[in-house]
């Protein structure tokens, strides 16, 4: 019992406070740095935080979910996915240090609720939590087509990030449909988007 525990107290600091693992370059990486005014990095920057938030609230998700899911097999898909999202969270990381930036100031925050919210999700059965998931990718997909346009045209270290963070999530969500997921009620994805938007608007500046 104090295993699952541990393991998920462990991943916790190591997502918040270490470095991320990741096996594929990262994208833009041999890229030169744009000459960008000091606007424009500031903005860029705070867009990438804002990413880096959701990556990190994505690590707390897929670990509440997993934690309570008990098919073999959404297990494994559900831990390969979480570690793409692993690698985003080291790509946006260190975009942020090139761009002279910072993470979140309420990262403990964020992944604390993200993990009650996949807690949550997975005690409702392998369907609607699959269901959650699907739409949470589907809302970030949508986030990021956002983050696509608003990035200077010159930032194409970024937009290669982002780009490439967008082609995975939507593979996440194929997945998760393709495993089962329930369609979620349309007030619930409601409630879902107002979330996200309180959270990245607060990123944005914290």
């Amino acid at each position: 019992m104090l295993d699952p525990i541990i393991l998920g107290f462990d991943r916790a600091l190591r997502t918040l406070f270490s470095a991320a693992s990741t096996t594929r370059s990262m994208p833009g990486g041999e890229c030169v740095e744009p000459e960008l005014s000091a606007e424009d990095r500031a903005h860029a920057g705070a867009l990438m935080r804002i990413n880096h938030v959701g990556e990190v609230c994505a690590q707390a998700l897929y670990q509440g979910q997993a934690l309570i899911c008990h098919d073999p097999e959404i297990r494994q898909a559900m831990n390969k996915a979480a570690y793409e999202e692993t690698e985003h969270l080291d790509w946006t990381a260190r975009r942020i240090n090139e761009l002279d930036a910072r993470k979140s100031l309420l990262n403990p925050l964020w992944y604390l609720g993200a993990l009650s919210l996949g807690v949550f999700a997975g005690k409702l059965g392998d369907a609607w939590s699959l269901g959650f998931l699907a739409e949470t990718e589907r809302q970030v997909e949508t986030h990021l087509d956002h983050h696509l346009s608003e990035l200077p045209t010159e930032d194409v270290k970024s937009l290669a990030i982002v780009l490439q963070m967008k082609i995975d999530e939507k593979s996440h969500a194929e997945m998760a449909v393709r495993l089962g997921a329930r369609e979620l009620p349309t007030i619930v994805k409601k409630t879902m988007r107002l979330m996200a938007g309180v959270m990245t608007r607060t990123s944005y500046y914290l």
